[in-house]
């Protein structure tokens, strides 16, 4: 889905195109297209990680493969289309259709070998991905160090093959945003691939606000097995997200299996059936059963072992416990009802509303920022009549008044980056106000009625702009200018919303 800002600079790129000589049109042609294309997230991380299993359930499909095979070496990338097919595209750009296999799912084994293959190109029928691409990418410190080359140069060149030019190879990064997945503690190498994308995000200026962390398979933290992890997976992440607040916005606890199985269609009304008649045990019996996966495939129950071997496979023991524990306390529960509690107990729908609070609500700008980037960089290589073009063009864009929340997007990265120091209340106060589009929540004043926003954010104004005129360094100065702007345009919505009230 395109916004009003990139939206505008799509049609002013394709109006301009006929004027431009071959080189700058290519370029023009270039924005326009990548404008008219969703926003594209890689999902990257260590090996084993479970970042497939994680696409998966974004995608709401169980389509990349989980298991170490050669597709799990590649970068593969999942975008919309009429119909479900794979093409493997190889170095010089040629692509092979290639079949599903028995599972719907991309083959195991490919057609070229994996040095070969510059990517797999999924299309899907998938509504979710109508507004938004995914990029699955090979695990970080894998045996290979080929493939964690692959890994790094995906998450700065995802849109783009191998030919396209250094210079929008940097810049695409900065449209883009990445998922990092990582389980238990982060380590040094997480950090510094993180480190290296926020780098590498130039429109806004190496900010963390364009990527966001999922602390993976937390039920593996429970001190028993089955035991609600939450209590532990919930602190665990803030202490993280202490470590890693300059290089991502937030991070986000899941069990990263439940989500899957659950949002991918993989559980069904036999399934539901099997953990209903082991909700129907013996306490003693059924506890004995669950201590462990060896005593839960291997202890006489009334379900076959091939079906319990089923049932570990897509739920775990967390995910038997709780499923059992809530056909416990409802015998008639349906499968449906039992696969949404699932989903919740998964971490899932967090998930999805900070990627629409984070990535989704923000594509506008970054997108526009990319595209502004890639015809900056064109206007200043280019000849007179080709930059006069361009350069009218830019203007005309930066012009517009939706155009400030890419400035305060910038000034917000430069703050929570690390690059300008600020009182921590300020620099949540300005990620707040570049996050979201919510008034409620950039204030801070849940519920409040509409005056009073309007009052809260003219304050909030003259709070950065004392700030600005007082004691800031002219670094400081610069961005909290840029807040004076974007509160003030806050507070003129709001008050013209409460006239026409």
């Amino acid at each position: 889905m395109t916004g009003s800002l990139a939206l505008k600079l799509k049609e002013a790129a394709g109006t301009v195109i006929p004027s431009l000589t071959p080189a700058s049109a290519t370029v023009a042609e270039e924005v326009a297209t990548r404008l008219s294309q969703p926003l594209t997230v890689a999902v990257a991380g260590r090996l084993s990680a479970g970042k497939s299993t994680l696409v998966n359930a974004l995608i709401g499909q169980r389509v990349a493969p989980t298991a170490a095979g050669e597709c799990t070496r590649v970068v593969t990338r999942f975008r919309y289309g009429p119909a479900d097919r794979i093409e493997i595209v190889d170095k010089s750009g040629a692509r092979h259709p290639v079949p599903f296999d028995a599972d719907h799912m991309i083959p195991a084994s490919l057609p070229l070998p994996a040095d070969e293959i510059d990517h797999i190109d999924v299309q899907l029928a998938s509504g979710i991905l109508q507004n938004l691409n995914v990029v699955d990418t090979p695990g970080l410190q894998s045996l290979n160090q080929d493939i964690s080359r692959k890994t790094t140069d995906a998450l700065i060149d995802a849109p783009f093959s191998e030919a396209t030019d250094e210079d929008s190879r940097s810049a695409v990064a900065s449209a883009e945003a990445i998922i990092y997945v990582f389980t238990q503690a982060v380590k040094a190498d997480d950090i510094e691939t993180l480190e290296a994308f926020s780098s590498a995000s130039r429109s806004v200026q190496g900010t963390p606000l364009n990527s966001l962390a999922l602390f993976n398979k937390i039920d593996k933290l429970s001190p028993e097995p089955g035991s609600d992890p939450w209590p532990v997976a919930t602190p665990l992440a803030a202490e993280q997200l202490a470590l890693l607040r300059r290089v991502v916005c937030d991070i986000v606890p899941i069990v990263g299996l439940l989500a899957e199985t659950a949002e991918a269609g993989l559980f069904t009304a036999a399934d539901g059936e099997a953990l209903r008649a082991l909700a129907g045990m013996d306490d003693t019996q059924l506890t004995l059963l669950t201590a462990s996966t060896e005593l839960f495939q291997n202890r006489p129950a009334p379900v076959d072992g091939s079906v319990r071997s089923r049932l570990l496979e897509r739920l775990d023991l967390y995910g038997i416990h709780f499923a059992i524990a809530q056909l416990k306390h409802n015998p008639r529960m349906s499968t449906g009802e039992l696969v949404r509690l699932l989903t919740a107990a998964s971490g899932l729908p967090r998930l999805r509303s900070t990627l629409q609070q984070v990535f989704a609500a923000r594509a506008d700008v970054i997108k526009a920022g990319w595209g502004l980037a890639r015809l900056r960089t064109q206007a200043a290589r280019a000849g007179e009549s080709d930059r006069d073009i361009l350069n009218n063009l830019i203007e005309d864009i930066v012009a517009d008044p939706a155009y400030h929340r890419l400035k305060v997007l910038q000034a917000a990265g430069s703050i929570t980056s690390g690059h300008i120091r600020l009182d921590p209340a300020m620099e949540a106060e300005a990620a707040r106000l570049a996050l979201s589009s919510d008034p409620e929540k950039i204030l801070a004043m849940p519920g409040a009625p509409t005056e009073k926003l309007a009052a809260a954010a003219i304050a909030a104004a003259g709070r950065w702009r004392a700030f600005a005129n007082g004691a800031a360094t002219p670094p400081q100065a610069r961005v909290a200018n840029e807040m004076v702007r974007g509160f003030s345009l806050l507070a003129r919505g709001l008050r013209d919303t409460a006239g026409k009230a």
